[in-house]
């Protein structure tokens, strides 16, 4: 879980490097609130079963925390949430429209992260990733 980490941390100092802020700032705010990663490990462990190295299931690890805070950003406009881990939720910190664009981006990132996958690797990752994520709308 540390080299995951150490993967987010970069992610995140890139991500302070991005224009416009308002678009940005909530993303990293997310991503920064913490929790307890439970969706990259399963993604770390996943992958592990099938490749020795477990840099090469970083990004799709990354890829499945994009998506879950993505989803939890968009669920507390849903559930007019005012805290999420006992802080404000993006859209109580910035506001609705800048929570959804935010939110709208990350869900785009979770999948422009899974690019650099082989080829072969690929098909099969992102028809797997789209249909999950539909059943997490659905």
């Amino acid at each position: 879980m540390d080299l995951f980490n150490a993967h987010l941390t970069s992610y995140l100092k890139e991500l302070d490097k991005k224009q416009p802020r308002e678009l940005y700032d909530p993303e990293n705010y997310i991503l920064s609130l913490g929790g307890k990663r439970i969706r990259p490990l399963l993604a770390l462990i996943g992958c592990d079963l099938f490749d020795e190295n477990p840099s090469h299931s970083l990004n799709a690890a990354l890829s499945v925390e994009l998506f879950h805070n993505f989803s939890l950003i968009h669920d507390d406009i849903l559930d007019k949430a005012p805290l999420r881990r006992g802080m404000p939720t993006v859209h109580s910190k910035w506001n609705t429209d800048i929570a959804i664009l935010s939110g709208d981006v990350m869900l785009v990132k979770a999948f422009d992260v899974l690019k650099n996958y082989e080829a072969t690797k690929l098909s099969a990752l992102l028809s797997l990733f789209a249909a999950t994520s539909i059943e997490v709308c659905e």
